[in-house]
């Protein structure tokens, strides 16, 4: 029995299988910030302490909203992770003793987590946004920049707190002379525009 089970794990770690304790939350690949906003179309975990029947990999429907045991219908959509999860644990108070939560993004997959690059760029697209994502990461998943780009003109559109602002941002001068002060740090919902040079 016990070399069948040595058998058994050796041709785990041959597939390259990692071991996760049983109840405990997985980890995303590309973990998400702690200011992410949840979105239609994310995978979330959500974990409740010492309490693995109401343990769940749920994801957040067209509506914005998902279904967990002694939980329906709570919207998701435009919170945090962190808010969530308080979220989840006032519902639960009803049934469970001071309720612990945790809400782990597993798959970012909503418009909210996307970085759009548009403009006088090789293959302008929606990127999937992962943590520590960069400007010049965005050029270069986008093939760099056009004949026609006027680089230097580049601005990132963020929404903040309702609003948009525009970020200055000169590409020829990341893309060409390395100066890396302009190779700055993304967050999702970011558009990076490359206007188009004037003749």
């Amino acid at each position: 029995m016990l070399s069948a089970l040595a058998g058994l794990t050796q041709t785990h770690c041959a597939f390259g299988a990692q071991v996760v304790p049983l109840g405990a939350p997985a980890a995303p690949a590309h973990p998400v910030t702690a200011d992410y906003l949840i979105g239609p179309g994310d995978t979330l975990e959500i974990f409740v302490w010492r309490n693995p029947d109401l343990s769940i990999t749920v994801p957040v429907r067209p509506d914005g909203k998902i279904s967990t045991p002694l939980v329906e219908d709570m919207v998701a959509v435009g919170k945090t992770p962190t808010e969530l999860a308080r979220d989840v644990e006032k519902a639960l108070a009803l049934y469970v003793k001071s309720p612990q939560v945790n809400v782990i993004v597993t798959v970012p997959a909503s418009v909210f987590s996307e970085i759009k690059v548009i403009g006088q760029v090789l293959h302008p697209q929606a990127l999937p946004y992962r943590d520590g994502m960069t400007v010049l990461d965005a050029v270069l998943a986008v093939g760099g920049l056009g004949q026609f780009a006027a680089g230097n003109r580049a601005h990132v559109v963020r929404s903040e707190n309702g609003k948009q602002r525009e970020i200055k941002v000169r590409l020829d001068a990341l893309v060409n002379n390395g100066d890396m002060a302009q190779n700055l740090p993304l967050r999702p919902g970011d558009v990076l525009v490359v206007p188009q040079t004037r003749f």
